[in-house]
């Protein structure tokens, strides 16, 4: 009788909930019809799988060109490293620009300015010149929380999910460029690959800027004689510790993508002896369902809730990373008739199925973390969006610096699953800690229950206990 009751109550109040929210945060999508959300998706999708291609092209041009100019190692790993620090630093700014000046300036004027700084790789000849010119390419990785910004601002909360989801997708730019970019090195060279990118760039953001219409609410706030926030309204957020608990997800499903994208191949070429062309290859298996899942993710964000997707996110990372951090080991025992030697290690194949495995979590976890900001922070989600961006991008800069830090110190292979199994132990602490906080806040009779609610239904739970406590008084 209780579950009907509850049942019913949550449907109610749900119902009441999201009028409410329509009808006070959603203001701006009216008129605004399904093929203007479609079509600003879709460009904003394109736009961002070209500037991915683009922030990755060191990781096939950039071989080369360490051969041109003789780097050692330590020069070639922060040549390497550059675009992406850049891409990660720079996305609190853009985000606090685009919720000032629109996503579609904002974009179009990135992939330009970006386009430039690509095309200049074809003319520089010295290393601190490239270095200059990586810092430009950086900013396509920035590009991710401009779109997010766009994107959002065009659908209503239930369905922003599956549409940033969508978005998040064109992280598939990689793929791109690990398929498409050594057919151009090997025909035209490295200068000229850079070319071709800078004109894809450019025509890309071209495209965008006369295809694409401003955002809603930009368009509304202008309609209105009102500005944007200002850069101290838009920082106010960040005061918040939930802000940076979702950067810390964030530096896990989508640092982690990074960092695990970049380490492969040298960890299946170390640790199994395979060829670059089969550990490239491998890798690829891995950073493919990375990508392209997070569509998903999205949408299940939006049927089961954000915080149920990064429950599971986390838990079934926790079991492949847990298989994945054993080392290789040997066992001796004493047997009725001697001692019995025997080894547990795992498979080359158990190692990418289970790579896959991670892989499609954490592009679940990519999308709920996103699903989270613009309904947390509706009217802060560039640089709530940007932080947790940066952070992230900043794992994909660290994470492998680590990686080969704790290998030189243990000299185990699976030492990099280990560092990885140890951040999401620590993120699902910390998440199911500040949600059971929130609970016992916000529903103290909770407390009393045998079952615990997640946050999804916090509020039907609140008119649940209501409920009860007035059935109690009435007996």
């Amino acid at each position: 009788m209780q579950v009907k009751v509850f049942r019913r109550v949550s449907t109610t109040l749900n119902s009441t909930i999201h009028a409410s929210s329509e009808g006070n945060t959603m203001k701006h999508l009216e008129g605004v019809t399904r093929p203007q959300q479609y079509r600003a998706l879709g460009l904003s999708t394109l736009a961002f799988t070209t500037c991915f291609a683009v922030w990755t092209i060191f990781s096939i041009i950039g071989v080369q060109i360490q051969r041109d100019l003789g780097l050692n190692e330590t020069q070639f790993g922060i040549l390497i490293a550059t675009p992406i620090l850049t891409g990660s630093i720079s996305r609190i700014f853009l985000g606090i620009w685009t919720e000032q000046f629109g996503g579609r300036r904002v974009f179009s004027l990135l992939m330009l300015i970006t386009a430039a700084c690509v095309f200049m790789l074809s003319y520089v000849e010295t290393y601190a010149m490239f270095l200059v010119a990586a810092l430009g390419v950086g900013l396509a990785g920035g590009s991710f929380i401009v779109g997010i910004a766009y994107t959002s601002y065009w659908f209503e909360k239930e369905k922003q999910g599956t549409a940033l989801g969508i978005f998040g997708a064109g992280n598939a730019g990689a793929a791109v460029t690990n398929f498409g970019a050594p057919f151009l090195l090997l025909a035209l060279g490295w200068e000229q690959t850079a070319v071709v990118y800078a004109i894809v760039l450019t025509v890309v953001a071209v495209g965008f800027w006369v295809f694409s219409k401003e955002d809603p609410l930009t368009r509304a706030r202008r309609g209105q004689g009102g500005k944007g926030s200002s850069t101290r309204e838009q920082l106010e957020p960040l005061r918040h510790l939930q802000v940076w608990r979702f950067a810390l997800y964030y530096f896990f499903v989508f640092g982690a993508f990074v960092a695990l994208a970049s380490y492969l191949p040298r960890y299946y070429v170390g640790a199994y002896d395979v060829s670059i062309a089969v550990a490239g290859s491998l890798a690829a298996l891995y950073t493919l369902p990375a990508s392209v899942f997070r569509a998903l993710g999205g949408w299940m964000s939006d049927r089961y809730g954000a915080r149920a997707i990064m429950y599971l996110t986390f838990i079934a990372s926790l079991v492949c990373l847990f298989f994945l951090a054993y080392p290789e080991t040997r066992y001796v025992v004493q047997g009725k008739e001697g001692e019995i030697a025997f080894t547990l290690a795992m498979p080359l194949w158990g190692v990418v199925m289970l790579t896959v495995l991670l892989g499609f979590f954490m592009s679940l976890g990519k999308a709920a973390v996103y699903k989270h900001i613009p309904v947390y922070y509706p009217e802060n989600v560039g640089s709530v969006g940007g932080l947790v961006g940066m952070i992230g991008g900043l794992g994909g800069f660290f994470l492998p610096i680590l990686f080969g830090v704790v290998l030189d110190l243990t000299g185990i292979w699976t030492s990099s699953y280990m560092v990885l199994f140890v951040l999401v132990a620590i993120s699902l602490t910390w998440m199911h800690g500040a949600i059971r906080r929130m609970e016992r806040r916000r529903v103290p009779e909770l407390g009393e229950e045998r079952y615990r609610y997640l946050p999804e239904i916090q509020e039907p739970a609140e008119a649940y206990a209501k409920h009860k406590r007035t059935h109690q008084t009435q007996e």
